[in-house]
């Protein structure tokens, strides 16, 4: 009897570790591909991946994909996409060598002009999905296919450049440094602050929802995932030291992400965005004016493009109507791949952004690699297919 208890015992114990790592799993699964991804592509490329000179560059190249996937991350949380944000990107950046190089309009002027014509684009799509209850796939169809034809026509077919340092170092200048040395010590300094006020916030939180009687992690496991990203955070920061320091690009890039992730997660709006993506219906009898909130995030997700048009044409010092080409597919698949429900009503900003830069380092890895375009799309486009179906095949299991 004595050796059945204990067998029994073990067997509940194997079984307890077994749902623990799946459960892990299933929560960290981007992050640990992410990790796989990096390791496998350092070892590829002899190095060259992780070089402070590359990350920079994986930073600066993608900066505009990353700040399009926390817009599209609030559409998708509703259930919605928006395929024109490459082609408003294109007319943003078009309208802005049009004010600062043809006609010498002040650049600060210039970007508040192109961010408030980012915002009615949004809107103006945004009234038409809310309010005339035109599908977001039709309606942002028709705005890739306008602001593309806008495009083309504002700058005549040409290519316009060159912008003012002043704009230039939006999209590939770095915050400067006060002391003079082989690290860039600002850059540390921040990295440090910012692993503090992780550290910070997360023993708040944990404390606060212990508290509050909720479920809380393991203390062991809380304090594994404290010094797993706090070293992350550190490391970054030293790579980015070892060249020129923070991009201007990522300080903005960060700065969307945080107003993002406390509007999802602390605010009634963000609420109400996965309230409405889970039960669109449900969502409006509980008192939700949906049609509002669609509209608003619509808005939203026209600024952000806008934002990005600009930090494109600043980075390539530039205007073209070939611009954003193909980057809503980019933000979209960054969104799924981060794992956004393709429903609505599921996914993190973090996790958007984890899936943005799951697809920058295989863009990254595979072109220092040499592989060509053609097989990086195809390679990608399978990535996507696995996640989608990940996805699918999770939500069936719990609905099991």
């Amino acid at each position: 009897m004595k050796s059945e208890s204990v067998i029994k015992k073990t067997g509940t114990g194997s079984n307890d570790f077994s749902k623990s790592l799946k459960n892990i799993f299933g929560k960290y699964s981007m992050y640990i591909f992410l990790a796989v991804i990096i390791v496998l592509f350092q070892i590829l490329t002899d190095g060259i991946l992780l070089r402070p000179i590359n990350i920079t560059n994986v930073i600066l190249q993608n900066s505009y994909v990353f700040i399009l996937t926390i817009g599209m991350l609030m559409l998708v949380l509703l259930g919605d996409i928006d395929l024109s944000v490459g082609s408003v990107m294109a007319f943003t950046g078009a309208i802005s060598a049009m004010l600062i190089i043809n006609y010498d309009l002040n650049p600060v002027i210039s970007v508040i002009i192109c961010l408030l014509i980012g915002v009615a684009i949004g809107a103006w799509q945004g009234f038409w999905v809310a309010y005339v209850n035109v599908p977001a796939f039709i309606a942002t169809l028709a705005g890739l296919l306008t602001f593309r034809g806008l495009t083309i026509v504002i700058l005549d077919g040409k290519t316009i450049a060159s912008y003012p340092d002043i704009f230039q170092s939006i999209g590939s200048g770095f915050i400067p440094d006060l002391f003079n040395g082989s690290l860039h010590i600002v850059t540390l300094l921040i990295g440090a602050a910012i692993t503090v006020g992780y550290v910070f916030i997360s023993l708040k939180d944990r404390d606060k929802n212990q508290k509050l009687g909720a479920e809380i992690e393991a203390k062991s496991y809380f304090i594994s995932k404290l010094i797993v990203f706090s070293l992350a955070i550190t490391w970054i920061t030293y790579v980015l030291a070892n060249y020129e320091g923070i991009p201007n690009v990522l300080i903005i890039v960060v700065a969307f992400a945080l107003l993002a992730k406390y509007i999802t997660s602390r605010t009634t709006v963000g609420r109400h965005l996965y309230a409405i993506g889970g039960n669109e219906k449900a969502a409006s009898l509980s008192g939700i004016n949906t049609k509002k909130v669609k509209f608003l995030t619509f808005a939203f997700m026209g600024f952000m493009a806008a934002v990005a048009g600009l930090i494109f044409s600043a980075r390539l010092n530039a205007a073209s109507a070939s611009a954003g080409d193909g980057f809503e597919l980019d933000a979209i698949a960054a969104c799924y791949i981060g794992g956004a429900s393709t429903s609505g009503g599921i996914g993190t900003v973090i996790g958007a952004l984890v899936g943005a830069m799951v697809m920058a380092l295989l863009n990254n890895g595979m072109s220092l690699m040499g592989v060509g375009v053609d097989w990086q799309q195809a390679i990608k486009g399978l990535v996507l297919l696995f996640a989608v179906a990940i996805d699918i095949y999770n939500k069936k299991k719990k609905e099991n």
